[in-house]
This record gives C-alpha cells, sequence and structure tokens, in this order.
C-alpha cells in the first residue's frame, strides 16, 4: 500500500469498528473510483448498543475522507448507484446467511463426494435474491483463491471454508452467473467488471451456457422465472438459435420442442443454484408451471426460503398485500403502512409533479406502467415530436434505452416498461395502470382487454408447440407486471388508473397508510 489512514475514536469498540469497516468498504466499492480488495466475510450488520448513534459519527467520517480526495460522490449517490445495490459487499440479513452458508456447505461436500446436487432459493420482491447471487459468486471465488486476508480473527460464518483441504475442492472450478434479463444482465456485468476475482464474462445468458465449449462446474440462476421455452422468441433468429441448441442438447430419442432453458442448464453443468419467484413470470413464453414443479423436486431437500422482504420499507407484509388486491379475493379492508408513502392519484400530472419532486429530494423517482400503449417511439430521440401515451393532456413516452433504463440521462421523463424495471429498485415509483386490465362490475372480477395490450410476445400464442392462452392466462401474467411495478419503491409508490371502475375499485387500497398525503393531492 502507499498510504494509510487512521480512523481514531475513544468511544469505538469492536462492534463499532467492524460495523465502520463494512460501511467504508460498501462506500468505496458503490464509489467506484478505487478498487476494493476487501472481502466481505458476514461479520457486519450486527446489532449493538447505541448502533444510531455511532452511525451518525460515521457520515461524519465518510465527510472527512472525501474531503480528503478518497470519494468523489456523495453519500446518496453513491446508495443510489448499482454498483452499490448490486455489490458483492453487502451485507447479509439473517436470512441471506442461512441460505448461503447452507449452499456452500452442501457445495462443498457434493465435490467431495462426487455428485452433481441442484438447489432452489424462492423469495418474493425485495428479499435479495440477487444480492445472494452475487455474494454467493464472490465468496466462492474468494475460497477458490484463498482471499481470506481480511479475516484476521477468524469471526466469520463462512471461516471453515477458507480451511486448505475446502479450498482445494473449487480448484480450477468453472462458475458463472446466468441472468436471463438484458438490461439486469449489463448493470451486473459492470459491478464484475470492477470486482477483484470476478470478471464480466462470467455473467451470462442461457445461449452463452448452451454454446460454451465446456460445461459448468457451478451455474447461479438469477430470475430463473424469467428463462423461456420453444416459440416464437423475441426475433427469428433467436427462434432458430433456440430451435438449434435444443436439438443439439436432447437425447436421440427425446422430444427436443420439450426442453427449456432450465434444461439447458442443467445439462451443461455439474452443480446449479436457482434463484426464483413464481409470481413474477411475465410471458408465455417463460417457463411454465410445470418446469419451475421440477426444478423444486429434482432439489430435494436444497431448497431455501428468502422470507425477510429488504426493499419496500412498508415491511414484508406489503408484498403479499399487492399481490392480495390484484387477485380475485381483495382483502376486506385496506391495509396501513407506517412510514411508507403510498399515494393514489387522480390527475396523472399531478403524480408526475410528485415524481419529479421526489427524484430532487431522493434520486431514482421514476414512471412505470402496464404494456397498455404500442411503443411508437421506438428509435426516436427526446426532442422528436413523437409520444407513445397521452393521459390528462400528458404526453410521455416509453423508455429509449433497452438496458440500464433506470440510470440512463432521459429515464425521469420516460416510463419504464416490466422489461426495464424488473430486478432493480427505485426509491419512488409512480405506476399507471393502464387500460389492459379493467373492472367488470357485474362479476365484481379484473378482467384482462386484449386489444389494449400491446407486448406482442406477452400475448402471443405458441403456435410452434400447439399452445394457446387464454385471456385468463394472459390476464395472470399482467397481474404479476403490476405486482411487480408496484413493488419497486423502496420508500413509497404512487397509483394511477386509467379504468374509471378499475380506479374506483383500487382507490382505497392505494390510499390506505398515507392520509396526510392523499390530502396534499
Amino acid at each position: 500500500m502507499k498510504s494509510v489512514r487512521i480512523v481514531v475514536d475513544d468511544t469505538f469498540n469492536k462492534s463499532v469498528c467492524l460495523d465502520l469497516e463494512s460501511f467504508l468498504i460498501r462506500m468505496f466499492s458503490g464509489d467506484g473510483r478505487f478498487q476494493v480488495l476487501n472481502r466481505n466475510d458476514g461479520v457486519t450488520n450486527a446489532e449493538y448498543f447505541d448502533r444510531p448513534a455511532y452511525q451518525d459519527a460515521f457520515a461524519e467520517i465518510f465527510e472527512q475522507l472525501r474531503a480528503s480526495g478518497l470519494f468523489e460522490k456523495r453519500i446518496p449517490e453513491i446508495v443510489n448507484s448499482d454498483l452499490f445495490k448490486l455489490s458483492p459487499f453487502k451485507a447479509l440479513n439473517k436470512d441471506q446467511e442461512i441460505v448461503v452458508e447452507d449452499i456452500v456447505h452442501g457445495l462443498l461436500a457434493d465435490r467431495a463426494s462426487g455428485v452433481a446436487s441442484t438447489a432452489v432459493v424462492e423469495g418474493g420482491p425485495g428479499t435479495g435474491k440477487t444480492i445472494v447471487a452475487i455474494y454467493l459468486i464472490k465468496l466462492l471465488v474468494d475460497i477458490q483463491n484463498g482471499n481470506d486476508h481480511d479475516n484476521p480473527d477468524a469471526e466469520s460464518v463462512f471461516s471453515e471454508f477458507f480451511e486448505s483441504d475446502r479450498r482445494d475442492l473449487l480448484e480450477s472450478a468453472r462458475i458463472g452467473l446466468v441472468v436471463p434479463q438484458q438490461s439486469l444482465r449489463a448493470s451486473i456485468k459492470k459491478v464484475f467488471a470492477r470486482t477483484p476475482g470476478l470478471h464480466k464474462s462470467m455473467v451470462l445468458t442461457p445461449y452463452d451456457v448452451a454454446n460454451s465449449e465446456q460445461d459448468y462446474d457451478l451455474l447461479v440462476v438469477d430470475e430463473t422465472h424469467r428463462l423461456t421455452q420453444y416459440g416464437a422468441q423475441a426475433m427469428g433468429t433467436l427462434t432458430k438459435a433456440y430451435r438449434e441448441t435444443s436439438q443439439r442438447l436432447a437425447s436421440p430419442s427425446e422430444d427436443w420442442e420439450g426442453l427449456t432453458q432450465i434444461d439447458w442448464i442443467v445439462r451443461r453443468s455439474r452443480h446449479q443454484v436457482f434463484l426464483l419467484d413464481e409470481g413474477q413470470g411475465v410471458r408465455p413464453i417463460d417457463v411454465p408451471t410445470l418446469a419451475l414443479q421440477g426444478l423444486r423436486a429434482s432439489a430435494g431437500d436444497r431448497k431455501y426460503p428468502l422470507m425477510t422482504q429488504m426493499r419496500v420499507r412498508a415491511g414484508d407484509d406489503y408484498i403479499g398485500y399487492v399481490r392480495e388486491v390484484l387477485s380475485n379475493y381483495a382483502p376486506e379492508a385496506p391495509r396501513s403502512f407506517a412510514g411508507y408513502d403510498l399515494r393514489f392519484f387522480d390527475d396523472l400530472g399531478s403524480m408526475r409533479d410528485e415524481i419529479l419532486m421526489r427524484n430532487r429530494e431522493h434520486g431514482l423517482a421514476r414512471l412505470a406502467a402496464g404494456y397498455a400503449w404500442p411503443w411508437n417511439s421506438k428509435g426516436s430521440r427526446p426532442d422528436d415530436d413523437v409520444f407513445d401515451m397521452e393521459i390528462d393532456g400528458n404526453r410521455l413516452c416509453w423508455n429509449r434505452e433497452a438496458t440500464d433504463w433506470v440510470n440512463s440521462r432521459t429515464s425521469v421523463d420516460e416510463v419504464g416498461s416490466i422489461h426495464t424495471v424488473q430486478g432493480y429498485d427505485l426509491n419512488y415509483v409512480g405506476v399507471i395502470i393502464g387500460r389492459d386490465i379493467y373492472f367488470d362490475p357485474k362479476s365484481q372480477r379484473i378482467r384482462f382487454d386484449r386489444a389494449n395490450y400491446f407486448d406482442k410476445k406477452g400475448r402471443a400464442n405458441n403456435n410452434l408447440r400447439g399452445l394457446t392462452y387464454s385471456d385468463d392466462d394472459i390476464l395472470g401474467m399482467v397481474k404479476n407486471i403490476y405486482s411487480v411495478l408496484l413493488t419497486r419503491g423502496m420508500l413509497g409508490t404512487y397509483v394511477y388508473v386509467c379504468d374509471e371502475a378499475l380506479r374506483e375499485h383500487l382507490r382505497p387500497f392505494f390510499s390506505a397508510g398515507a392520509a396526510d398525503s392523499a390530502r396534499r393531492v
């Protein structure tokens, strides 16, 4: 090292020092100016006496270090960045720590005995599935490389994995992270490119896996529910590539058309860890429920739940509440969520103004919508007089960037779709519920309107496999889309509904818990 800075405080004890160390590692990782060599080994995020008061001092320490030139960004900028949100240096909660520890134990035991294995991790939105995937890969690479240099007193729950006999089990192991969504994959590649021991080439598409010259020892698969089955893929070239890949991987007597990308991954790797949430499948081409059921069965006792909701300040119950509100069995009474900014709007312009204000205050406040408008502005520039939706006199465009839209320069003036928002955290989200769904007063049910749904691949029958999808089938996927959108906001969610009857049906459920905010509207 070329220089050393020492932080001295007579009131600090060991717990405070470990907490400060974790805080600074995460800040340096998210700032991106320096390459962080430390490995967050799990001795973090522990509660101790008067922790909030000590953490106030951390912010003062950060500002002194920033004044010395060690940080370029301020704390809010860092916390809103993908380098921070997707960092392998994030502290795990207890749920996540237990899952990672059990998976590594099982993997090393399987490597020792020479047997293949499959593990499944399930959790709803905001439970940190992507963080678990990234942390797991970083931990395994550090074990593989013997990189245990920030574990001097062996207090970490992962310390035993760094013993030489354990490291030998991972020698030359080929490890990869499969991410189906293009946008999220691009963001994770940036993080891997800046993390010691990791490389962006480790972040893969299912096609990368299938076409690799060598099999993998371990593949960790994020967003498993967004893997696909054979059908009319997004482009004709992909349909052809899918057919050729499945034909190559199928056995001579096997029906290759029945293979999903789950099958590709299993056949090209010795060990797999699949992370999924069945309630987030959003297109007919996504892997079917039957394939996910088969995956759970093959995992045996290697099934792990993530229960603690880490994204939304409203708490664990909010996710289930949103799904219940959109179901055929809405709650008997609205719920309130203390400390969470949940509002319902009758005027889109007012909601947009509030989102812009939250963006100035906190950053990462965006509009998002269901796919209820055609994408007329595709390929246009911001100064072109082209728009996709006009609501209450407001003209808006869909996202102009397909990858990392949330952080793009023009995103605050645009509307994100499920394909650019899924997998990302926002501080505030303003959700526009379009006329792709409506409320039928006669049946007292939410219905799907195919004429107002413009995701062509989201409503298409799978003619290549002879599969047809009814309005009720697609309604389930559209409800999943809105569930995802309504659970992106960490600090608040704002809701605007186009269909008048649906507006009145949903109004009480999304006005609860923020009566003082609703009065301002």
